[in-house]
Order: C-alpha cells, then structure tokens, then sequence
C-alpha cells in the first residue's frame, strides 16, 4: 500500500509512471532512478550525479553478461567469450543501447558542457543498471537485462559475426588522439617447439596491457582489447 500511495500521490508521480513506461516496471525507491539520469554537468554536488551508480553498473552488467555468455556458448573457448564481452559492453555500442531504449530523453544534462561528452548515453545506461540492481537486486536485474535488453535489443549472432579488429581500432584512435602506440613483443620456444608470444602494449611509453597467445597476431589483438575498452569510447 505504501508503495501504492508513493507512486500515484507524490510529487514524483510522473517520473514513477515515466520509468513504468520505459523500464515496465515500478520502482521501489525512486531516488536510485532520479540520479542515474543525473549528469555531473547539473548535479551540485558531486555524490548527486550518476557516477558512482555507473561504476557499480558497469561492473553488474559486466559480470551479467559475462555469465550469459558462457551459459549461451558452452564449447567456445576463454578468447571467444572475452571477445563477444569487450564487443557487447564497449562504450559505443553502450551508447547504442542507451539510445534504443530511450535513455536519451531521460537524461539530465547542462547542454553546453556535457555536448563533448562522447560516453554521456552510456554512462547513464550503466548508471541505470546500477540502480536497478540497488532498487531490486541481482536476480532481478540479471532477469531484466536478458528479457528486456538482450532479447529485445541485442542481435547477438550479428556480433559473433562481426570481426573487431581491435589494434587498427587503437591505431586510428591514437593517430586522432595524437597519442604514441608502441607493442613489444617476447617470444617463447615451449618443450614441443610451439612457440608463445607475449605482447605487451605501450602507449607514451607507459605500460598499459598484454596479451599472450599461440599466435602473435591473437596476442596482439588480446593487448589491443584490453585498452581499448579503457581508452576508446
């Protein structure tokens, strides 16, 4: 009942009734809700923007997806499923997802300083999950994501399908950011004559992520995906 009476006779009745029509859901505690759509660009203080509840949503979504993955491909191999992961929950195709369901038109944002925010959408997609799974619990939210969001939005043998080559990603992406990329690369002759790599990748000189594979190129790619998931959006 008091839930009843907080969604039909508080002042945030429309907000209630905005997130039913958004999400198919009511939530328990608005507040959550209220600041995932919250940019920093209009919170007055800083515990009042979305941020902490994107940091708590990026790593939800991450082990969600992880964990749907591995039950989806039983027989493909760690670099497969690591792969289709960095692919689903990268911050364009994040955006993506934000713009699909509608996020766009929830957010709260100072036009003029968040205009050069590239990852705006999908921090507000991470920060709602976040929220989600503070408002309702892990179940639920695991619920929620595959029902709702990879079922209805996401094309998953489109990406199986789509090659990423993600050290020419990283290439352009420093070529713009005039940033300096340089991958070192250690060899290793095993007992039965294979050969391992080990590629470590540098970019201005500081070490940022390694790869290690039977095949340099895999290796190589490995590293690439690696940063590319914490510089590219």
């Amino acid at each position: 009942m008091l839930g009843f009476l907080q969604r039909f006779f508080s002042k945030d009745k429309a907000f209630y009734q905005s997130i039913k029509n958004l999400l198919g859901f009511y939530p328990n505690n608005i507040v959550f809700y209220q600041k995932a759509f919250r940019h920093k660009s209009v919170a007055t203080k800083d515990h009042d923007s979305n941020e902490r509840l994107e940091y708590l949503g990026d790593a939800v979504f991450g082990a969600i997806i992880a964990h749907y993955l591995y039950q989806r491909f039983p027989y493909k191999d760690e670099g497969f499923l690591t792969q289709m992961r960095s692919k689903l929950v990268n911050r364009s195709h994040l955006n993506s997802l934000s713009r699909k369901m509608g996020l766009d038109n929830m957010i709260q944002y100072y036009n003029e300083s968040a205009s050069g925010y590239k990852s705006l959408h999908g921090d507000a997609f991470e920060a709602l999950i976040g929220a989600i799974y503070l408002d309702k619990g892990f179940n639920f939210t695991q619920n929620f994501i595959i029902n709702h969001i990879i079922k209805l939005h996401i094309d998953i043998d489109h990406f199986v399908n789509t090659e990423f080559d993600y050290k020419s990603k990283l290439l352009n992406w420093a070529q713009k950011e005039k940033k300096q990329l340089r991958f070192d690369t250690k060899e290793e002759v095993l007992k039965n004559n294979d050969r391992k790599f080990t590629v470590t990748l540098f970019i201005n000189e500081k070490e940022i992520s390694t790869g290690i594979d039977f095949s340099k190129k895999k290796a190589e790619q490995q590293a690439a995906q690696k940063a590319f998931s914490q510089f590219v959006q």
